[in-house]
């Protein structure tokens, strides 16, 4: 009677997967919730720029605007800083390394994520795609993934040093 390995049977296994897949597929869920129209351009001005107005009493009504542009885009940046953060801990599996193939891979998905995500906006109302943001997607995944390397390049020359 053979006696399987218990970090290898399938329970392990979807365990494991879910554990590291799980917060992608979240993550990934979340992001195709803010593309919808409850968060439209239109709808986050309304709660946004009064916060804005009222941190910023005396600015004007254009700079309130643009601010409130800049905050959607810089959400936009790190929504996939995030997304790539969590590509990158489902692809390594609890590996405590960082891999150039893992990170493209990890910024590789968020991109096609992010066209994918645009292309869902074409079908909801008050909102459209924008190649500019997918760029801006890419970007913050491809920060996400900066940071990683260098916060692992940070741990491997403290092991050094000791």
């Amino acid at each position: 009677m053979q006696v399987e390995d218990p970090d290898t049977s399938p329970r392990v296994f979807r365990r494991d997967w879910w554990r590291y897949w799980g917060p992608v597929f979240i993550w990934g869920a979340v992001i195709w919730v803010l593309s919808t129209k409850l968060f439209s351009d239109s709808n986050t001005e309304k709660i946004i720029v009064p916060i804005l107005h009222w941190v910023f009493h005396d600015a004007s009504h254009r700079t309130l605007m643009r601010l409130h542009h800049l905050i959607r885009k810089g959400a936009h940046a790190l929504e996939y800083f995030i997304f790539s953060l969590l590509l990158l801990s489902g692809i390594r599996r609890g590996r405590p390394d960082w891999r150039l193939s893992w990170g493209l891979a990890a910024v590789s998905i968020a991109a096609c994520w992010a066209g994918l995500d645009e292309l869902h906006q074409v079908f909801v109302p008050n909102r459209g795609p924008s190649p500019r943001d997918v760029l801006i997607d890419i970007f913050g995944a491809i920060g996400g993934q900066v940071f990683e390397w260098r916060r692992h390049r940070k741990g491997q020359q403290t092991n050094l040093s000791v």
